[in-house]
């Protein structure tokens, strides 16, 4: 069945589906993953205004699409609004770069999706409901943390980076996941059709197009984004001469917003902000690339039932058992995935990170497959780990994160290492 009839507000609705080709996308432009021309790539057409020209399953927002149709079902907005984007233009210019081009360089954004209102003008005078993908603005920054590195004299209030009274100026930008479906799957070295089934399935069977139109190959996942933070002069992010920092941070709003101290996330996110301003001070440029994956990908839910979980557990809250309380409750240790994480840094244009905040083997291993060199990697200094926190930093260095020259503990050591219990 192709078609039905749903009643709603007192009146019937004609409801077309979308998963056979006589119904969806009919006039839809061709997408050409990888393409160096955007005219050739193609547009990124999700919106709903016309489904003759949708040409990607899904639609934009992210997981904020729930809270559009929230809106919509209530009467707040309507179903057609297409967006007014004039001034909404990027304040500053990114790309294109080479590592745009090819269908397995960028596999899970869109490089163009900032450049929409310029690029693809003329398919929007045809009609074409085209929706950037990728915003970029400018900031200040003020953390407590930040004015006491000022007050401390680790970074200077320079007048440009840092304004006096410690406000940090950043340009920033938001990135909505585009998925390139076989360059998905490729990178995380299964079938297309293996890795549509699995989505299709695991969403309840929420996109039925993920199977029964291969045809259509772009996917806009109902996830969270991501947002890149960049200091200083955005040239020297690219030029070969002048030094780069980067902090690749994913979500924990616990740590992050709160300062719960049971892990080093906001003791590190800070520590990476602060090598930037020290990186784009001294002539070149820092990035903190912030990822909403919250609780390594598995939700704030599973991650407070496993810190339950380790607290109560015989012998307490222990080094030795920390991804073992994981894996009981989750059934797997992480499941953040980072290949598809470095196609942000080629977005930017990065081929080389001198100062790489971060002791993740993960991130590390996914971005040099990637082909970018890192210089050096920057632990988090042990006089930044909460107490609480040992527990998890020593785990995470006994399974392989980098530790710098202390190394990690013995497995005796690492059993003596216990955190608080809950109260």
């Amino acid at each position: 069945m192709t078609e039905q009839t749903a009643k709603g507000n007192g009146r019937s609705r004609h409801i077309i589906l979308t998963s056979h080709p006589s119904r969806f996308g009919s006039q839809a432009l061709p997408i050409e993953w990888g393409a160096t021309d955007p005219l050739k790539r193609g547009p990124i057409v999700a919106s709903l205004s016309d489904p003759e020209h949708r040409n990607v399953i899904g639609t934009h927002s992210g997981a904020y699409a729930i809270y559009r149709a929230l809106a919509v079902a209530s009467g707040s907005l309507q179903a057609d609004h297409r967006p007014d984007l004039t001034d909404t233009s990027p304040v500053t210019s990114i790309g294109p770069h080479p590592s745009w081009v090819g269908a397995d360089k960028i596999v899970s954004l869109d490089p163009f999706g900032a450049l929409v209102g310029e690029v693809y003008q003329p398919l929007i005078q045809q009609g074409y409901d085209i929706r950037p993908t990728i915003a970029v603005t400018q900031a200040h920054i003020q953390m407590p943390e930040l004015q006491e590195a000022v007050q401390k004299g680790r970074i200077a209030e320079d007048g440009k980076i840092m304004k006096p009274g410690g406000d940090l100026v950043v340009t920033k930008a938001a990135i909505e996941p585009v998925w390139y479906l076989p360059g998905v799957a490729q990178r995380l070295g299964i079938t297309e059709a293996d890795l549509r089934y699995a989505l299709f399935e695991q969403t309840g069977g929420m996109f039925p197009e993920l199977v029964t139109r291969p045809d259509i190959q772009v996917f806009l996942p109902p996830i969270g984004g991501i947002t890149v933070y960049m200091l200083g002069d955005l040239n020297a992010i690219t030029h070969p001469d002048r030094p780069l920092a980067v902090r690749v941070h994913d979500e924990c709003n616990g740590s992050d917003v709160f300062g719960s101290d049971i892990c080093t996330c906001r003791p590190y996110l800070v520590h990476g902000i602060e090598a930037c301003i020290q990186t784009a001070q001294a002539g070149g440029a820092g990035v903190i690339v912030y990822f909403r994956k919250e609780g390594r990908a598995l939700g704030e839910v599973t991650k407070f039932l496993v810190y339950n979980a380790r607290k109560r557990q015989a012998g307490g809250d222990r080094a030795d058992a920390y991804f073992t309380r994981t894996e009981c409750v989750a059934g797997v240790q992480d499941v953040r995935f980072q290949e598809l994480m470095p196609d942000v840094l080629h977005w930017l244009g990065i081929s080389r990170i001198d100062r790489f905040v971060s002791m993740s083997d993960m991130k590390y291993n996914a971005i040099t497959h990637a082909g970018i060199e890192i210089v050096e990697r920057v632990p988090i200094p042990d006089e930044l780990v909460p107490a609480d926190a040992k527990v998890e930093i020593e785990a995470k260095k006994a399974a392989g994160y980098f530790s710098g020259s202390a190394g990690a503990l013995t497995a005796e050591a690492l059993a003596r290492i216990q955190g608080r219990d809950l109260i």
